[in-house]
C-alpha cells in the first residue's frame, strides 16, 4: 500500500470510491484526464493494494442475516490480538480500534439467531481478554453516505458519474428471489469488485451478457453495493470517528437523513441498543471534526445525547482486512 498519493491519484481514487466499477473512460471524462493517464495511474493502485474493490450484501435482502454493531471493551495489552481474531471471522464487515485503546467497534453480518446467540452467549463470555460489550442491532442503513468522495470532487463531477442505485431518490426495483448463480456472482464480486463480465461469467458458468444483466438487476434491486476500500488518510481524511447518538424517536428519521447526506459522513444507521443512531465521520483533522459536531450536529433538534469515539486504527473495512 502506498504511503502517499499525489493530487491526481487522490481524485482518481475519489471517483472509484463513489463509483466502484466506473470504466477508465468514465473516469477520464469525469476528471478531464486522458484515458491513458487514468489507466497508468489507477492500475498500480489496485496492483499494490492501495485500492481494493469488493461488494457488500444488503441484509434487507438476506432474511437470515442479522446486522449487529458491537462495542467491545478489552484489556489494552490484548486489544490488537482480539481485533485480529475478529477481523479473520468471515461474518465481520468492519473492525476498528477506538481512540481510548481499550475498545473495539465491530459490525457483524451474523447468519441467523443461532450465530448471534453463539457470539453473545458463548464466544465473547469465553474470551478472558474481553471485559464487557454493548450490542446495537442495525435497523436501517441510510445509503446516501456511500457516495463519499473525501471532498475531492465537485458536485458537477460527482453528478457526471453513473447513478448509484443505493443513493437515488426513487424506490429500488424489486429484485425478486435470488436465482441460480447469484450466490457465486456475489462471491466473485466480493473477491474482486472490478472483475470483468467475462471473468464473472466464468465463475458463475454463464455468458458475459447474462452476468452483466444479472449484476445490473442485483444493483437496481439494492441486493448488494459495490465498494472501494482504501486508507482514508491517503485522501486527506486524517480524523475518523464514530458518533453514538441518542435521538428522540419522532426525530430519528429526520436526523438520520439529514446527517447521511453530509459530505463528511460515510455511514449512517438507525440502531436498537443504548444509542439509536450510529454515524461514521471522516474529516480533514480534529479541528474539522469539532466544527462538524458544533455546526452540523449541534443545531439538530431531538438529539438527547451523543458520544464521540475517534478511531485509533482500522483492522477491517467493507469485509476486507486492512493491509499494513
Amino acid at each position: 500500500m502506498r504511503q502517499e498519493l499525489d493530487d491526481t491519484d487522490r481524485r482518481i481514487a475519489a471517483v472509484l470510491l463513489a463509483s466502484s466499477r466506473a470504466s477508465w473512460r468514465e473516469i477520464s471524462q469525469c476528471l478531464g484526464l486522458s484515458e491513458r493517464t487514468v489507466v497508468r495511474r489507477a492500475t498500480p493502485l489496485y496492483a499494490d493494494g492501495t485500492l481494493r474493490a469488493t461488494a457488500v450484501r444488503n441484509p434487507r435482502h438476506f432474511p437470515r442475516l442479522i446486522p449487529l454493531a458491537l462495542r467491545i471493551r478489552c484489556r489494552p495489552q490484548r486489544i490488537r490480538a482480539i481485533a485480529g481474531v475478529l477481523a479473520r471471522r468471515p461474518d465481520t464487515v468492519w473492525v476498528d480500534i477506538l481512540g481510548g485503546g481499550d475498545e473495539i467497534s465491530a459490525v457483524f453480518f451474523l447468519d441467523g439467531p443461532d450465530a448471534r446467540n453463539s457470539l453473545l452467549l458463548r464466544d465473547l463470555p469465553a474470551t478472558d481478554a474481553v471485559d464487557s460489550w454493548t450490542a446495537h442491532t442495525l435497523l436501517r442503513v441510510f445509503p446516501t453516505a456511500f457516495r463519499w468522495t473525501a471532498g475531492l470532487l465537485t458536485a458537477e463531477e460527482t453528478a457526471a458519474l453513473a447513478p448509484d442505485p443505493l443513493t437515488t431518490a426513487t424506490a429500488p426495483a424489486a429484485p425478486g428471489p435470488l436465482r441460480d448463480g447469484d450466490t457465486a456472482l456475489i462471491e466473485a464480486l466480493t473477491e474482486d469488485g472490478r472483475a470483468t463480465y467475462t471473468e464473472l461469467a466464468r465463475r458463475v458458468g454463464t455468458t458475459a451478457l447474462t452476468a452483466r444483466r444479472r449484476l445490473d438487476a442485483l444493483l437496481r434491486g439494492q441486493v448488494l453495493r459495490l465498494a472501494t476500500e482504501t486508507d482514508l488518510a491517503l485522501l486527506g481524511a486524517q480524523a475518523e470517528a464514530l458518533l453514538w447518538i441518542t435521538v428522540q424517536p419522532g426525530a430519528l428519521e429526520r436526523t438520520a437523513r439529514s446527517l447521511s447526506v453530509h459530505p463528511q459522513v460515510r455511514f449512517t444507521a438507525a440502531t436498537a441498543g443504548p444509542a439509536n443512531l450510529l454515524v461514521a465521520v471522516a474529516t480533514k483533522d480534529l479541528d474539522a471534526l469539532y466544527t462538524f459536531l458544533v455546526s452540523t450536529v449541534g443545531p439538530l433538534d431531538g438529539i438527547a445525547a451523543i458520544e464521540t469515539t475517534p478511531l485509533l486504527a482500522t483492522v477491517k473495512r467493507t469485509g476486507l482486512i486492512r493491509r499494513s
